[in-house]
């Protein structure tokens, strides 16, 4: 009997209802004649995988986005169709859907469950109604609330939920608030993510270093919009990052969570595979637009042009031989096609396992580069134990908790 090899699968669902004013996400608005076409072009891409991947068992699911729970209920049934026809899907895989608060309903949950979804992750951010219109979320905590009980009602007893911390105006006090509150709705995982102002969203336009036409006040920041002004809430300073970030992991330990990675807090037995996946580097395959992939230590994504994707699988479904039907005709939509390296592999295997508070094992390394890792990163590793960043213990090397409050400066330390 042949053992089949692992797989991953995410996909992407590049749709929200609004585009928040931090995402840099790939992800838009869309009518109802866009989400047709791109649900029509993702499923032929799905079925196009499935020759390619039939050696292969799938252990999670991922549809992130955007926002997958925009997609009507005929939609996702007919991309989980695909899906389970194209590949071998594990009677235990971990299924996971990102939702958001206002575009659940019960008719909707009723078919996730039947897809076979068994985990959701819920966009919350805050419990502050002004931290949510600051971010541009389209909801309130109440109605946050009824796609709680929404949800909870349909059976999921596998949920996350997604929160931000260093949002402009937030402080300590607020923060701690949010903490305590979702907390005590006893979600099976917490997702606690710092702000980052990126590029190219309003965010930036407000906050960035570059944004040469806002100006400090004593308040804050003023935005220029329509010929009027608006003071914008500062963001929170350093201390009252490091604060925060100390709070989170003291509150939700108080709750009965243990961080696992460096944003993310489960209960026992409810830490994310999908992740987990990620962080180990095992293989997995991204598809619909903009998707990244790792298979056979080769990284590349998928056209982040919505017009080149559709046009791509717009030909006439009756015109079948022009339809891609394998992996080698899905190359028209594949981009930065990378083999890794000897080096590359080890230095992804170091600063994305050290993302795990249990670290990465030393004898691992060993396994899978047939190198002993001291022979490799001996001065690094021992820099960072005297600076204090570091901790090696029993055949294992995880960041310490000042290594934590610094790993991209950790990380960096890896790369060959």
């Amino acid at each position: 009997m042949m053992i089949k090899k692992e797989l991953e699968l995410y996909v992407h669902i590049p749709f929200c209802v609004k585009k928040c004013a931090y995402c840099d996400f790939l992800s838009a608005p869309a009518d109802v004649q866009e989400r047709t076409l791109y649900v029509d072009a993702l499923t032929k891409e799905i079925r196009a995988e499935k020759e390619e991947y039939r050696n292969y068992k799938v252990s999670t699911v991922f549809l992130g986005g955007g926002t997958p729970s925009v997609l009507g209920e005929g939609e996702i049934a007919e991309i989980f169709r695909a899906l389970y026809e194209s590949f071998d899907i594990s009677d235990s895989a971990e299924i996971t859907m990102e939702v958001n608060p206002g575009t659940v309903t019960e008719g909707k949950t009723a078919v996730w469950k039947k897809c076979g979804v068994n985990r959701l992750s819920i966009g919350l951010q805050s419990v502050n109604d002004d931290e949510l219109r600051m971010l541009g979320r389209i909801h309130t905590y109440g109605e946050f609330l009824n796609t709680w009980d929404t949800v909870r009602g349909a059976g999921f007893r596998n949920v996350n939920i997604d929160l931000i911390s260093a949002i402009p105006g937030q402080t300590l006090e607020s923060w701690r608030r949010t903490l305590r509150t979702a907390a005590e709705l006893e979600p099976e995982h917490i997702s606690a993510y710092s702000l980052i102002i990126e590029e190219d969203t309003p965010f930036y336009e407000w906050y960035g270093e570059e944004a040469g036409r806002n100006f400090e006040t004593e308040n804050g920041k003023v935005k220029e919009e329509g010929g009027g002004r608006t003071v914008l809430p500062p963001l929170p300073d350093e201390d009252t990052e490091r604060e925060i970030y100390k709070a989170t992991e003291e509150i939700l330990a108080g709750y009965g969570y243990h961080r696992y990675e460096i944003s993310n807090y489960a209960k026992d037995g409810y830490e994310c595979r999908h992740n987990l996946g990620y962080w180990e580097r095992k293989e997995y395959l991204g598809l619909g637009l903009g998707a990244s992939s790792l298979i056979d230590e080769c990284r590349f994504h998928n056209t982040t042009d919505m017009k080149k994707y559709l046009d791509f699988f717009g030909k006439s479904a009756s015109d079948s031989a022009a339809l891609p039907n394998s992996t080698d005709c899905l190359s028209g939509i594949r981009e930065e096609v990378e083999s890794l390296s000897c080096e590359d592999r080890m230095e992804e295997f170091m600063f994305l396992g050290l993302r795990k508070t249990e670290g990465i094992s030393m004898d691992e390394f060993c396994k899978t580069f047939d190198r002993d890792i001291l022979e490799v990163y001996g001065p690094q590793i021992r820099k960072m134990e005297e600076q204090g960043l570091l901790i090696v213990q029993n055949g294992r090397i995880r960041l310490t908790e000042r290594g934590t409050d610094v790993s991209n400066y950790v990380f960096s330390e890896f790369i060959l």
